[in-house]
């Protein structure tokens, strides 16, 4: 541990505070679980075969106090809020919010942009508003950006480093660390070992020495200059600090699915992080994006391995987010959040199977954290947040055997009946008791940790934040509504799916890395809806039919899950399709602050994604990104000098970038598959021979490769 992490182990006062804080929180969670568990056994058939009750009471112990949490959370949050008084607040002590922020000399800031096959449009249009931004504020010289490239894709990696360039050409740079400030670097690896966690290491040992700070981004995320100039005061004054995550909130959502999430993120969010804060304190979760991090200790303590074995939660660790804070928190520096701060947003995904997409990427990451559980050195709350991200979608799973261990009952009830007459002898009947105060107070109670932190987000506006960012008070209201039922139709659906996801991880099917679609574009197909979720709904529609036939009194408790369900296609359908989510708007549901009262960052970048890159003098497309490398002089020159290094080739190397430059003139461009295209762009020599020959040849041939 370094000297400043020495110090500042010694000196984190809230430490005493965090640990009663949470103790109460255990006491608040596992106190009504108990009472909730002890009411329902009671509730429960058949006491003479008591495993499935068993199995039944366990489960449900496990779901309540899940949901407990964000109930206390909510209600914690809710109440720092309202009485504004938080006396650990990392930010405390910044100036107001319109108060002018003085920068201090003496160290740069870096701003990653890390990205893997996105739209080079869009990062760049993102990039381009964040530095406006700076300049406007007059702080771009204190912060160096940076476009950390894990492209594969051989024709968007062309893209990609001609639209960088363009954007070069206006800026102008100096080398990293040596220039004025205000640089703008590009720079892809050839291999992308570790992903994300990778890519900023290869950062780091390359110039993380350079910077006192690094503010990590996603390709979608957005920070105005203010929230930046805040992120770093906030350090500069706190040694002590090794990571402050800010909480992004949803913008630029144009489907129901997206406009509802975002809907949920702006007005549950906030009670909810301030809530997490109170209970965490510096033993915050570090989110992977849109946060600012120490670089120094980040490059001592935060280095990440591969998980050794060969088992399912084995190899490089995917949410190495979560790792890298225990990790910075074991080397005495705390991690918070700053739920605080405004101007730091981000996007969701458009439609219900990209999101899917995420999660099953998520899940393995998260379950990965079951092996860290006792890594020695780590704090007892980052214990307590890997076991917390596993549940995020081993809950799932949980949910979906308690449905079932509950229709076993049903069934059981129905076919094997009560036993009036136990075994042994007795001198008085066993007749069943109900508790229907009971029940109700159970289902009430239940009801209360789901429903309540909404109403309290609602409270919340009306008394300090005001309605009208959502429309007003019945727009906001009948926001509410239109959320909760969307979000109870499309639990079960994500329950189901989480749950194979869970299954799939465990049994050893790792996951692919694929890009997150950030676009809405024409939505979901049905024929696309039926081949995705045509399994629950067979799942909704047969169990369903059988409770009605079977079992009527529970299929009236079951019907919200068989609905959702049942129902899964046309959901997925319409709420991918950005014509409703326009009507929505129009009604004014689900309207946010960025739709009413936009930040200018907001404003600028929705006008650049707007605009329409040229293609140039050439008419190559600029999708044909392999193409125009080879086709034209000013395009190949940038790919040389952005992504190509001199090599000694071996033997067998040499033959196959022959074969490929031989398949590329005789029957163009398209006949390459990807690791050809990848195979050629990365070797100078070919490149240029290639490229050569492309101009010799005969007219009629060239068309292959374009009109150029």
């Amino acid at each position: 541990m370094g000297a400043v992490g020495q110090e500042a182990r010694h000196k984190q006062a809230w430490e005493p505070w965090g640990y009663a804080r949470r103790v109460a929180l255990i006491i608040l969670i596992v106190v009504p679980t108990y009472y909730a568990a002890s009411t329902m056994f009671p509730l429960l058939p058949f006491r003479e075969r008591p495993y499935l009750s068993h199995v039944m009471v366990w489960l449900f112990a496990v779901l309540f106090a899940w949901i407990s949490v964000g109930f206390w959370s909510s209600l914690a949050g809710f109440l720092m809020l309202l009485s504004r008084r938080d006396r650990f607040r990392v930010t405390r002590g910044l100036p107001g919010a319109g108060e002018s922020l003085k920068m201090p000399e003496g160290f740069m800031t870096a701003i990653l942009f890390p990205v893997y096959n996105e739209d080079p449009h869009k990062v760049m249009a993102g990039i381009a508003t964040v530095r406006d931004a700076l300049r406007g504020a007059g702080t771009l010289g204190r912060f160096d950006v940076f476009v950390l490239s894990d492209t594969t894709d051989p024709d968007l990696s062309v893209l990609e480093e001609e639209t960088f360039h363009e954007a070069l050409a206006e800026e102008g740079a100096a080398p990293p660390g040596q220039g004025p400030g205000g640089g703008l670097f590009y720079r892809r690896r050839q291999a992308n070992l570790k992903r994300k966690s990778g890519n900023i290491a290869d950062f780091c040992r390359r110039w993380g020495a350079l910077y006192r700070y690094m503010v990590v981004f996603d390709a979608d995320s957005l920070m105005s200059a203010d929230c930046l100039a805040r992120i770093v005061l906030a350090m500069e004054a706190r040694p002590d600090v090794g990571i402050i995550q800010t909480p992004p909130k949803a913008i630029f959502s144009k489907t129901p699915l997206s406009m509802t999430q975002q809907f949920a993120n702006h007005l549950y969010g906030g009670i909810f992080a301030a809530g997490l804060q109170f209970w965490q304190l510096g033993d915050a979760q570090y989110w992977g994006h849109n946060a600012i991090i120490r670089t120094a200790p980040f490059m001592e303590h935060c280095q990440l391995g591969r998980l050794k074995g060969k088992s399912p939660l084995s190899g490089d660790i995917l949410s190495h987010d979560f790792v890298e804070s225990a990790l910075m928190r074991k080397g005495g520096y705390g991690v918070w959040l700053a739920y605080d701060l405004d101007g730091s947003w981000e996007m969701t995904p458009p439609t219900l199977t990209d999101e899917l997409a995420r999660d099953r990427r998520w899940c393995q990451g998260n379950l990965q954290h079951l092996r860290l559980l006792f890594t020695k050195g780590f704090f007892p709350t980052h214990r307590a947040l890997f076991l917390n991200g596993a549940m995020s979608y081993g809950s799932a799973l949980l949910w979906l055997m308690f449905l079932l261990a509950s229709t076993a009952e049903a069934l059981l009830a129905l076919l094997a009946g009560p036993v009036y007459f136990p075994e042994g002898p007795s001198l008085f009947t066993d007749w069943p008791r109900y508790f229907p105060g009971w029940a109700l107070a159970l289902l009430s109670s239940t009801a209360l940790l789901l429903f309540f932190p909404k109403l309290l987000s609602v409270l919340y506006a009306c008394l300090r934040t005001g309605c009208a960012g959502f429309g007003g008070f019945f727009a906001m209201s009948f926001g509410v509504l239109l959320e909760i039922v969307v979000s109870t139709l499309l639990a079960p659906v994500r329950m189901m799916f989480h749950s194979y996801f869970v299954v799939m991880t465990l049994l050893g099917v790792k996951v692919g890395w694929n890009p997150q679609n950030r676009a809405p574009g024409a939505g979901l197909s049905w024929g696309q809806g039926l081949r995705v979720y045509w399994v629950p709904t067979f799942a909704g529609v047969f169990w369903g039919l059988s409770m009605f036939v079977l079992s009527p009194g529970f299929f009236y408790w079951l019907s919200p899950v068989a609905a959702g369900l049942a129902l899964s296609v046309p959901i997925a359908v319409l709420t991918s399709r950005e014509g409703l989510g326009r009507a929505l708007g129009r009604l004014g549901l689900l309207r946010t602050p960025p739709d009413t009262m936009p930040a200018p960052e907001i404003s600028e970048l929705e006008a650049r994604f707007q605009e329409v890159p040229s293609e140039g003098p050439s008419r190559i497309p600029r999708a044909n990104g392999f193409a125009r490398a080879v086709v034209l002089p000013q395009v190949l020159s940038v790919h040389l000098l952005a992504s190509v290094h001199d090599r000694r080739n071996f033997p067998e190397k040499e033959a196959r970038l022959e074969a490929a430059v031989r398949k590329a003139l005789k029957e163009g461009p398209d006949s390459l598959s990807r690791k050809e295209k990848r195979l050629l762009l990365s070797d100078r020599g070919s490149l240029v021979r290639l490229h050569k020959a492309v101009w010799e040849l005969p007219r009629e041939e060239s068309r292959l490769w374009g009109d150029f």
